[in-house]
């Protein structure tokens, strides 16, 4: 099944669910996206003066949005911010027209942009994949932008029967930032179609009126904000945008939709018999298939890198995606589906990455973002979760902002609707890092840094070098031991084939930083050369009368670091005392080993539940401080008197 997860959407949709302009900045301005905080940004790089807003919908699901902008650029950088604006649109459904762009100079005048000013270019993302090149960007240019300037356009989007027509839904957003002076918003509904609305309690008062075209009513909605300047307009943080509306009637009607966008033909399923075969490895049809199939459509089809809904969810045939070795996060659940159906059920769906969506909610596809697959039969066997898309995810392994959440399975006819995304991971979380350092007798510092890792925190690393090319890989792992307290010259960088998910991920590198210790100090003390382990914070103090709120201590993994440190011939070291502290959802140990010309330390915590009541938040208090003492201890190093030490070194100011 295909599961979806939810992004920041902008408002303003229109029918085609496609985001009109997502690199425009005064719109996204306009919803909050790019808002600052007045309080911490004395002036903002530019300002909307006036945002109009005209969305009109057909019965047949066919629209057209007029937004009219008025921007005053206060900064060179929003200037710079304005050199170019461009909209998203599909040319297989839409068309975007720019009728005006004016600037009023700052010195006085005014200038109109030329129609040759105006370019329409494939989406970057699919420059290089004809299949997608309907995703489109027009954009201006414009040259000479001056702080002051004030820039006027308009922009028109017209949506002509779009692959979910005759639906169609919209959100929207007002700003309440100050980015946004003044925004007038208006949306021209036709009557013979029963659409659901929303309204939020924060928004406007909405003036409703009545008119007649051709013999068919229409209704007008009108919403006029103005900037509160007092600081007293924050939005409480909910689910839903100040205005909702949709023309499907529940998650079933919506989920019928999306299924049969999706989901492949049995005459595609036949066509691909052979080749799931084939890559099932001549086995008879069963689970065991789902595993290599997922493997090939995960790792052989590259992944297209588009927002989701972008070909308005419209796929390409199986054969043509499996021949072209690339696809949309749709296309790549198509061709899935058409390979898996030849021996099991599979299932498309969405989920959302953030907030969860309550099933009362309004059935809309722009509240998802990401797209996961789940094959199997309910209550037969297991059914099994996975993500097509990142190409080097372990099998069953989903990222952990969609774990726990509700996913919308899509298929029609399929008697539920809603499921939960597993919590757990397909195996058993860990982290082992090893430490094997040389301290010289100048105070120079030399490690090599393993690390060996099971879990998100594998995931996260494997997505980061498999999309980073193999000459940066050194700064990949820069930032790595920068996050884990290591200071110094990274090089001599290995790591593991991002893509062979069935073990573990190796990351490897070695670390110098000249004059880490001043030998002439007596004695010279040191932290164990380790990665700090971290820890959830500790629960804040709760309200007079308020519940305890849980405390969430994630993902259940066991985290294993050591280390190794050789001396100075003849050096002397003092160890700390190890710590042993063993609770119910979490147990912690150390150990510190000291002899003439080396030390060796080990911390290990093991987090055994996923939360704790708020009612033991003083108890986990207490285990939170023994971590943090004992990782705040130090070896004391007494180095022997020898004439190759430097007398005059100077103390490091930054260390590991």
């Amino acid at each position: 099944m295909a599961l979806i997860a939810a992004a920041p959407i902008f408002g303003q949709e229109p029918a085609s669910g496609v985001v009109v302009a997502p690199a425009d900045k005064t719109e996204k301005a306009a919803q909050g996206a790019d808002a600052q905080d007045k309080s911490t940004e004395p002036q903002l790089p530019f300002q909307i003066q006036l945002l109009e807003t005209h969305i009109r919908f057909e019965a047949n699901g066919d629209s057209r949005k007029e937004v009219h902008t008025i921007v005053r650029l206060n900064n060179i950088l929003g200037a710079r911010q304005f050199s170019r604006i461009g909209f998203d649109y599909n040319r297989a459904f839409q068309q975007v027209e720019i009728p005006q762009v004016r600037i009023s100079h700052a010195n006085g005048g005014t200038s109109e942009l030329l129609p040759s000013a105006v370019t329409d270019a494939p989406n970057p993302a699919v420059e290089k994949y004809p299949a997608y090149q309907d995703v489109r960007v027009k954009s201006v240019r414009i040259l000479g932008l001056q702080e002051g300037d004030t820039v006027e356009y308009r922009v028109i989007t017209t949506t002509t029967k779009a692959p979910l027509a005759p639906d169609f839904w919209l959100e929207h957003t007002f700003d309440r930032s100050g980015q946004v002076l003044e925004e007038n918003y208006e949306l021209n509904l036709p009557e013979s179609r029963k659409v659901e609305t929303y309204f939020s309690s924060f928004a406007p008062a909405v003036q409703k009126d009545r008119k007649d075209e051709n013999g068919s009513g229409r209704s007008l909605l009108r919403w006029h904000f103005t900037a509160d300047t007092s600081g007293n307009s924050a939005r409480p943080e909910k689910l839903e945008p100040d205005i909702v509306l949709t023309s499907y009637a529940s998650w079933e009607d919506f989920a019928a939709a999306l299924g049969k966008q999706l989901l492949p033909n049995q005459e595609a399923v036949n066509a691909l018999s052979a080749k799931a075969k084939e890559i099932a490895g001549g086995e008879n049809p069963s689970q065991n298939w789902i595993s290599p199939i997922y493997y090939f459509v995960s790792q052989k089809i590259s992944t297209i890198d588009l927002p989701l809904g972008a070909t308005g969810f419209r796929t390409r045939a199986p054969s043509e995606i499996l021949s072209s070795g690339y696809a949309t996060p749709e296309d790549k659940f198509a061709l899935f589906a058409a390979l898996i159906r030849n021996c099991c059920g599979v299932h498309a769906g969405f989920v959302h990455s953030g907030d969860s969506i309550a099933e009362g909610g309004m059935p809309r596809p722009s509240v998802f973002d990401h797209l996961l697959t789940m094959s199997g039969s309910f209550g037969v066997g297991t059914h099994i979760w996975m993500d097509l898309n990142l190409e080097v995810a372990p099998f069953g392994m989903i990222p952990s902002q969609f774990r726990s959440k509700a996913a919308l399975l899509i298929e029609p006819g399929l008697n539920q609707t809603w499921s939960q995304i597993p919590e757990q991971l397909p195996f058993r979380g860990f982290q082992k890092v090893a430490v094997d350092a040389r301290l010289s007798e100048t105070g120079d510092l030399a490690a090599k840094v393993k690390y060996t890792l099971r879990g998100d925190n594998e995931l996260l690393l494997r997505v980061a070098f498999h999309q980073t090319p193999k000459e940066k890989w050194k700064d990949v792992a820069g930032l790595l031991a920068i996050s884990d307290g290591f200071r110094g010259q990274v090089s001599s960088v290995t790591v593991s084939d991002p893509k062979a998910t069935k073990d573990p991920f190796v990351v490897g590198y070695e670390i110098s930083q000249p004059k880490f210790v001043d030998w002439t100090k007596k004695p010279v003390r040191v932290p164990a050369l380790l990665p700090q382990i971290g820890l959830p914070d500790p629960p804040a103090r709760n309200v007079a009368g308020t519940s305890k709120s849980k405390i969430e201590l994630g993902t259940p993994l066991d985290v294993d670091t050591r280390l190794t440190l050789h001396l100075p011939s003849g050096t002397a070291v003092e160890a700390p005392a190890g710590t042993s502290v063993e609770r119910d959802y979490a147990t912690f140990s150390s150990k510190y080993v000291a002899s003439t010309n080396t030390l060796t330390a080990s911390r290990r915590v093991n987090f055994l539940a996923r939360e704790i009541p708020g009612d033991r938040a003083a108890d986990y208090n207490a285990f939170v401080r023994a971590v943090q003492n004992d990782q705040a201890q130090l070896f004391t190093l007494v180095p022997p008197t020898s004439s190759s030490t430097e007398p005059n070194a100077k103390p490091l100011a930054s260390k590991p």
